[in-house]
């Protein structure tokens, strides 16, 4: 970038000069003034230009990590590898923070209520999910628990951590219906993901109440044959354009 003729550097080191040389003229300190300040103006133009490209560049991560992991995530379902699944549980929720936190960003100002509480949600989503798949990775898998303990624990088991996972993707099903209700969308690629993310918010509803009834701890455990490997398959299925559309939003956005 240049500023009066002169290359942004030059500009600070011919300051920075007269003022090691000035000589007793008046005019020379306004001289170095007036260039200091050019610099100074040019430097915050460049710092502001490269602010808004990470806040268009970040967000295109966090959708790029979300299609990534869903992705792989289903592969890790069928062929049965958990270990592989509980790890990749646990950067989704980060490439979502970083994607919603993109959405709320360039949301305008009459739609910012249902932005920052699309966030909120991301930010209650991810404390739950980390906390579940890290103790799976870490406590479960590493330490010589009893009966009681891995029942409370273990995933696989239904219990308590399961129903925590459950909870948090109740809380992620709320908060991309809220980035969907912040959405204005100006093409139609936007329009299909503003209405795929409202129609997950639905999902509400089945992660918060049916734990209740405990039809979804017998999945866990097996009882029901395949049927949360189906369901969670159901899901990738579903969410894995959010993730595509995301990117594409992002990568155009100017």
């Amino acid at each position: 970038m240049k500023g009066r003729g002169y290359p942004l550097q030059s500009i600070k080191t011919m300051a920075e000069s007269r003022q090691r040389n000035r000589k007793s003229t008046k005019d020379k300190p306004e001289m170095d003034c007036c260039l200091l300040r050019c610099h100074d103006r040019m430097k915050r133009v460049n710092m502001n230009g490269w602010g808004k490209r990470m806040n268009r560049t970040i967000p295109k991560i966090g959708a790029a990590v979300v299609t990534v992991t869903v992705f792989l995530f289903a592969v890790c379902l069928i062929v049965d590898y958990p270990f592989g699944s509980y790890v990749l549980c646990m950067f989704l929720p980060l490439g979502y923070i970083m994607m919603a936190a993109g959405f709320q960003y360039e949301s305008c100002e009459e739609r910012r209520v249902p932005a920052n509480i699309g966030l909120i949600m991301a930010a209650v989503y991810a404390v739950l999910i980390l906390l579940v798949y890290f103790a799976q990775t870490t406590t479960v898998r590493l330490d010589q628990l009893n009966e009681q303990a891995l029942q409370l624990l273990a995933f696989q088991r239904g219990g308590l951590l399961f129903n925590y996972d459950l909870l948090g993707y109740g809380m992620m099903a709320l908060s991309t219906f809220f980035m969907g209700l912040s959405m204005v969308p100006d093409s139609k690629p936007d329009k299909w993901l503003k209405g795929l993310m409202l129609v997950h918010g639905v999902f509400f509803i089945s992660c918060f109440f049916m734990p209740m009834t405990g039809m979804f701890t017998s999945m866990a455990s097996g009882e029901a044959g395949n049927g949360g490997t189906y369901a969670l398959l159901g899901w990738c299925a579903y969410f894995f354009p959010i993730g595509v559309l995301s990117y594409y939003h992002f990568n155009r956005a100017r």
